[in-house]
């Protein structure tokens, strides 16, 4: 049990896109990442994942509409919803809570699929 400061494991890593995992607890991880720009339309068939916006404005997209993620703001995609996460141009920082066995990219294969996400 140690406090972790979020803003100080912002500040250890600057790639997009590429999650970092802070802490665990009830067969979930606790990640940070920073998002620009678009990712990738997936969805993750068994598990439900929350975003938490830290820092700039985040848009989910879903294939019916958008939600606008401000600081303080979070959304729960829930499991089998087709979302894509994207930024209009500036870096997002944004916490997730997420089951350990959800796959980044969902059933999706991309060049973004990160898979060995580490430990900060």
């Amino acid at each position: 049990m140690n406090t972790i400061n979020v803003i100080e494991k912002f500040k250890l890593f600057s790639e997009t896109w590429t999650p970092k995992i802070i802490s665990e607890l009830n067969g979930q991880y606790v990640k940070l990442a920073k998002v620009k720009d678009e990712f990738v339309w997936h969805s993750h068939e068994n598990e439900d994942e929350l975003f938490m916006v830290f820092k700039g404005t985040l848009y989910m997209h879903f294939r019916d509409r958008v939600e606008t993620l401000r600081e303080g703001e979070m959304i729960v995609v829930p499991k089998g919803v087709e979302h894509n996460p994207r930024t209009n141009g500036e870096e997002v920082w944004v916490l997730l809570f997420e089951p350990k066995e959800t796959a980044h990219t969902g059933n999706v294969d991309h060049e973004r699929t990160v898979r060995n996400q580490k430990w900060i």
